[in-house]
Parts: C-alpha cells; sequence; structure tokens
C-alpha cells in the first residue's frame, strides 16, 4: 500500500461530504496521493503513514503513531479545540482555513443591511397578511458602518461595502495594525465608533476582551435609527440589554446570526420582535467551502515543500 501524501479525515460541513473534499484535492492534486478516512480505524491507519492530514481534529493517541506527520490542516477558523501540546510535542505545524467564510458572510452582512434598509422583513410580514400597504424605507449608500473586528471576515466585509460609498470605522484589539476602514480604533473608543454609525456590525472573535462588549451602556450611545448586525459570537452582545433597547426603540433593529444562548428557546422574545431577523448560525454556510479550504492546503503544499512559512500557521 502506498503512503498517501494527504490523508484527509471524516468529516461533514454544510451538508458536504469529506469525500467531496477528498475529490476537490485529488483534482487540484493529481501527483499526490489522497486518501479518504472512513473509519476510526483507517484515520489511525493513515495518519501513521501520511505526511500532511486534514480535518477537524485529530486524537492525542493517533499523533503518537503519526511519525511521518508534517502538517495538520484544520478545516475550521478556529483551533482552540485541539490538543495543541500534543501537536508541539509531535513537531506537527498546524494551519487553519481562516478567510474561506470571508465571501459568504460578507454576503449576508451586506444582505443584512440592505433588508433592514429597505424593509424586507415587514415587506414579507405584511405579503403573509396579504396587506398592500407602503412604508417608509432608507439607504445603505452613504451610510456610516462600524465594523467591530478586521480580521479576514471583517475586511472582507468592508471591501463588499466600498460598492455603497459608506463610511467606516473599525474597532479592533490593536487598533495600531491600521486595516481598510476610513478610520481605525480600539475596543477601548468602541462608543466613539458607534455613536455616529447606522449600522454596527459584529465580527470579532469571541474573547476576554469582546465578552459582552455591546452592552446596555453601548447600545444607549448608538444612534436610535441604528442596525445592529452579528455575526460573531451571541456572547459578544448582552442579550438581556439588547432585548430591552428593542423594545424601547433604542435602536431600529438587529440582524442575528448568533445569539446568546444558542440555539434560541422557542420561547425567548426576541422571536417576537418584529424589527429583529434571526438565521440558525449558517452565515458561514456556502457550497464553495472545501474549494476555499484546498486554496489554502495546495497553497501550503508547496511551501513546504520549498521550506516556505505556512500560510495559516497558528502554531
Amino acid at each position: 500500500m502506498t503512503d498517501p501524501d494527504v490523508v484527509v479525515l471524516r468529516q461533514k460541513i454544510h451538508g458536504i461530504e469529506g469525500s467531496d473534499y477528498a475529490e476537490i484535492l485529488r483534482e487540484r492534486l493529481p501527483d499526490r496521493e489522497v486518501a479518504l478516512a472512513r473509519t476510526p480505524a483507517e484515520e489511525r491507519e493513515y495518519l501513521s503513514r501520511a505526511r500532511v492530514a486534514t480535518g477537524f481534529t485529530a486524537e492525542e493517541d493517533d499523533l503518537a503513531a503519526a511519525e511521518n506527520l508534517e502538517l495538520f490542516a484544520c478545516v475550521y477558523a478556529g483551533t482552540g479545540h485541539l490538543p495543541r501540546e500534543a501537536f508541539e510535542e509531535h513537531g506537527v505545524a498546524v494551519t487553519n482555513a481562516s478567510g474561506v467564510h470571508g465571501p459568504n458572510i460578507a454576503e449576508y452582512v451586506v444582505g443584512s443591511m440592505i433588508g433592514h434598509a429597505r424593509g424586507f422583513p415587514r415587506a414579507q410580514r405584511q405579503k403573509q397578511r396579504r396587506e398592500w400597504r407602503s412604508y417608509p424605507t432608507t439607504e445603505v449608500y452613504g451610510s456610516r458602518v462600524a465594523v467591530v473586528g478586521l480580521g479576514a471576515i471583517g475586511e472582507t466585509i468592508v471591501d463588499r461595502l466600498s460598492a455603497f460609498d459608506v463610511e467606516t470605522v473599525g474597532v479592533r484589539y490593536t487598533p495600531e495594525k491600521g486595516g481598510p476602514t476610513d478610520e481605525v480604533v480600539g475596543f477601548d473608543r468602541i462608543h466613539e465608533a458607534v455613536a455616529d454609525a447606522e449600522y454596527v456590525v459584529l465580527a470579532c472573535p469571541l474573547s476576554d476582551a469582546t465578552e459582552g462588549l455591546v452592552d446596555g451602556d453601548v447600545l444607549r450611545t448608538m444612534r436610535s435609527d441604528a442596525v445592529l448586525v452579528n455575526v460573531a459570537r451571541g456572547r459578544v452582545v448582552d442579550t438581556d440589554a439588547l432585548v430591552s433597547a428593542l423594545r424601547n426603540n433604542r435602536i431600529r433593529g438587529a440582524a442575528l446570526d448568533v445569539t446568546d444562548p444558542e440555539p434560541l428557546p422557542e420561547d425567548h422574545p426576541l422571536w417576537g420582535l418584529s424589527d429583529v431577523t434571526i438565521t440558525p448560525h449558517n452565515a458561514g454556510h456556502t457550497p464553495e467551502y472545501f474549494d476555499r479550504v484546498a486554496d489554502v492546503l495546495t497553497e501550503n503544499l508547496e511551501r513546504l515543500a520549498a521550506g516556505e512559512e505556512l500560510r495559516n500557521r497558528v502554531f
């Protein structure tokens, strides 16, 4: 049996099978042996012989026997679930899938902004009632947008918004890094960032610095006609404070792909607020996911062969 160059571990993302990912890699890498592990036993066997593995995670016991493994390409952007010490102990580099969600989540954000500006949620409610009644709308064009988090997703959001001639302010942990927005500030200046923004977009990771970042105080600073769009994590927002702000017209609305708690209970008050759109944490869903993950991995195989720094290396 030939030792595989790459082993695709068992996985499903957005309803797409790991076998589809393996087929994509075979098309990209015709000169390399790509193996698909379908059972735990096959994972252990292939990991013991492969130079590169890609998937959600790998068990510590399997890593101990993975004598040839040089790279683990995680198909998630987050790697906090991985046994980091085990990877480091066995000298295995780890990369993530940072950036693969940029196009699809940016579309979700822009779509949410347009939907709220043009009153699409209200139009849907009126349609269900067969009610022909005009209503006022606004525009995204020329507005001010605060984007909290300027990683790969935040930067793609800003890029897509450039067509709308908006004014942008970015909020990030290290403002000295700058960014693609017209202005960049730190988390300590979030009130300045949101005070004049018609749209506040949350695209930051959950951390000690961002948990509860958008609390009742920040919501009071936001404009009464502002819309909050959250594609980060539910706990970045104080949910009780958000419900209160919406009920009392302190902000105009919210588009939530993530909530706290999650899943959102059937009896939660957010469900009953007409100015809130809710999706079940699926802004990242795209049939292009494995294609984009494959872009990162194929590039890194070339870099690995050349002894160059790996793209998206996390440890």
